[in-house]
């Protein structure tokens, strides 16, 4: 298994500023190579990464001599890069490459595991020594590689390990999760988790920020000012959001071995004017990524509801149907006399989550097993931190 590591790297400014070169020089040699492959395409030769990168060696040290002055991994990683970026083109799985710019790319450069070395919370790169790091490598492994990336003039290294994989523990607590807008998750159990609305919150100081970005001279250095400020903005949003969904996955996967969830058509639900930033501000998609991709690293198993399967006009119950129901709805009553639940108001998220457990048990086939374990609310009781 290989796992990943992003920590803040505390470089002086002499590092960073060979952070910045070493990037650019990445950036350079991706435009590079992208140009050369495009103009040999179109005259019918078959470019790949290991021709263009023999082709650059062969004139690098007459016309770009200045590529020397970083670590080797800034000028041979794009090539490889590249060839995977248009393999995966080819096989339809990702748009064509494109030209990086200087400006709205994000300057980052590859390091191999042979090209760093680690010691305490310090890491030591190529012609530059060693740099702090915020926080000491949390897995214990074989380094695989790393990356060095400049996120609102913060550099951060990625470092990837391949660590053995565990067993995973038995987990029979299975739960329903109804995801949603007001509440961000509403759980089978009845225990829900509130949507913070982070940019929300912070749209009016995005606003000015934005106004006095727009008001700033084009290529002053005020302007560079603003534009910085309102980036800072934006990446303590996305780092608070990123907290509370980590956090949030973490614990459900902890505790569930079988989770249920809507199928949801994000694409779709962002086409809606009214709730689209609503939408982008939940982060409904990068919450059911994590919990998929965490629940199977422990063993467990997602079931994903159809989006068709109405979760919230059901009864959990009965199964009778509320078919006039409205959005603004937010109490289901059912109107089945043999119901134990007629007439009785519950609510519509918790309700939702009783039928998606229940669809998501019988996708599975374990409709008819009665499921124990951990699972209650006091094992799911999360206190979310979004300072």
């Amino acid at each position: 298994m290989i796992r990943a590591h992003k920590i803040r790297l505390h470089p002086t400014p002499e590092q960073a500023n060979y952070f910045a070169r070493a990037a650019g020089t990445s950036r350079f040699v991706w435009n590079w190579a992208l140009a050369e492959w495009e103009r040999q395409y179109a005259a019918g030769e078959k470019p790949t990464a290991l021709k263009l990168k023999k082709q650059f060696n062969a004139i690098r040290r007459e016309e770009f001599p200045w590529t020397w002055e970083v670590t080797k991994n800034a000028s041979d990683q794009p090539f490889l890069d590249l060839g995977k970026a248009f393999t995966a083109f080819f096989e339809g799985k990702a748009r064509r490459p494109r030209f990086k710019s200087k400006k709205r790319s994000k300057p980052s450069f590859y390091l191999a595991n042979d090209q760093l070395e680690l010691k305490d919370h310090h890491i030591w790169i190529p012609k530059l020594g060693w740099v702090n790091m915020a926080e000491n490598l949390r897995f214990k492994g074989k380094v695989a590689g790393a990356r060095i990336t400049n996120i609102v003039d913060w550099w951060f290294i990625s470092i990837t390990v391949e660590v053995a994989d565990r067993l995973p523990d038995p987990r029979k607590a299975a739960v329903g999760i109804d995801v949603g807008l007001n509440r961000l998750a509403t759980l089978s159990t009845g225990k829900g988790y509130e949507n913070q609305a982070f940019l929300k919150t912070a749209l009016k100081k995005l606003r000015q920020a934005n106004k006095r970005l727009h008001r700033r001279r084009t290529g002053s250095k005020n302007r560079e000012k603003a534009r910085r400020h309102v980036a800072r903005l934006h990446y303590q949003i996305a780092c608070m959001r990123d907290d509370v969904l980590h956090k949030l996955t973490t614990r459900l996967a902890n505790c569930y071995g079988i989770i249920g969830i809507e199928d949801l058509h994000l694409h779709g639900l962002l086409k809606n004017r009214r709730l689209s930033r609503s939408f982008s501000d939940a982060a409904l998609g990068k919450l059911l990524n994590l919990l998929t991709s965490k629940v199977q690293q422990r063993g467990g198993q997602v079931m994903k509801v159809g989006r068709f399967f109405p979760s919230s006009k059901t009864c959990h119950s009965c199964g009778w149907k509320w078919e006039s129901m409205e959005l603004s709805d937010r109490l289901f009553l059912c109107q089945n006399p043999t119901c134990a639940y007629y007439q009785l108001p519950q609510d519509r998220d918790h309700n939702a989550g009783l039928n998606i457990l229940a669809e998501a048990l019988r996708l599975i086939g374990l409709i008819d097993q009665v499921v124990t374990g951990i699972g209650s609310d006091d094992d799911v009781n999360l206190a979310v931190d979004a300072g």
